[in-house]
């Protein structure tokens, strides 16, 4: 094997023994430049796949869309994530705890009557405990009077839970709305476009359609979004309300026992 080597070298050497050194050298670098540029040229692509992140593309496409529509589209996700937020937090701070307000409240009836669950009621922040504090403080008049005191002020109560959610839905309904539009208006200049060159050539199409599709798109992302946040809000709403209706039914029939137990 050795032999056989050794007379492949001498052969070799033997047919370009007429080239000069800095010949053989550049020829014994070839293989490994051309290794570096293959390499070099696959790693771009990703290097620069890696450099345009998510947030330059989608800023790309938001500026490919137009700013007039999609400025707009982008205002509406402003305003109605702001408001739901807002609510979201609003909601999250009136939740209570009502069986443990319902039992303080009890106790507080049987050991210091009215007035010491009317202080239990203003240590606590929400609105069953406003309600309770409606219904305590019309509690020495009648029962009636405090049912009717409870039920007006839950009316208010439901007020000041429901306040500003009209907006979210009304931002739901106007950015797939916005970018429909987008789409009618970047078909428009698309076909004035083909009718002033007078030939339907796709470079003259294009761009009207790219326009249209990504306003339509950028609509109903920002209305998807919208109405998650709008459902969640709903949801809350209604469990809190249907906390102040039971807690509603349980603060009569604590002021009926308390009456009871007083003439007794």
């Amino acid at each position: 094997m050795k032999r056989l080597f050794s007379t492949l070298v001498i052969a070799t050497i033997m047919v370009f023994g007429g080239l000069n050194v800095n010949a053989t050298n550049s020829v014994n670098a070839l293989p490994d430049n051309i290794v570096n540029f293959v390499q070099d040229e696959e790693a771009a692509p990703a290097q620069e796949e890696e450099s345009v992140g998510f947030h330059q593309e989608l800023k790309r496409r938001f500026i490919e869309g137009g700013p007039g529509f999609m400025g707009i589209v982008l205002l509406c996700l402003i305003l109605g994530l702001a408001i739901a937020i807002e609510r979201i937090i609003f909601l999250n701070l009136s939740t209570t705890n009502t069986k443990k307000l319902a039992q303080d409240v009890e106790d507080a009836l049987h050991s210091g009557g009215i007035e010491a669950a009317k202080e239990v009621c203003r240590n606590t922040k929400g609105p069953v405990a406003s309600i309770y504090y409606q219904g305590l403080d019309r509690a020495d008049e009648s029962t009636e009077a405090a049912e009717k005191a409870v039920v007006a002020y839950g009316g208010v109560q439901m007020g000041q839970l429901e306040k500003n959610v009209s907006w979210v839905s009304l931002f739901i309904a106007l950015a797939p709305m916005l970018g429909f539009m987008g789409t009618v208006i970047g078909m428009i200049q698309a076909f004035d476009r083909i009718e002033a060159a007078g030939d339907m050539q796709p470079s003259l199409v294009a761009g009207g359609i790219k326009v249209a599709l990504l306003t339509t798109v950028f609509g109903l992302i920002v209305a998807i979004i919208l109405q998650i946040f709008y459902n969640y809000i709903i949801a809350k709403i209604d469990s809190i309300v249907n906390d102040m209706e039971d807690a509603s039914i349980t603060l009569i029939d604590l002021l009926v026992d308390y009456k009871n137990k007083r003439r007794v």
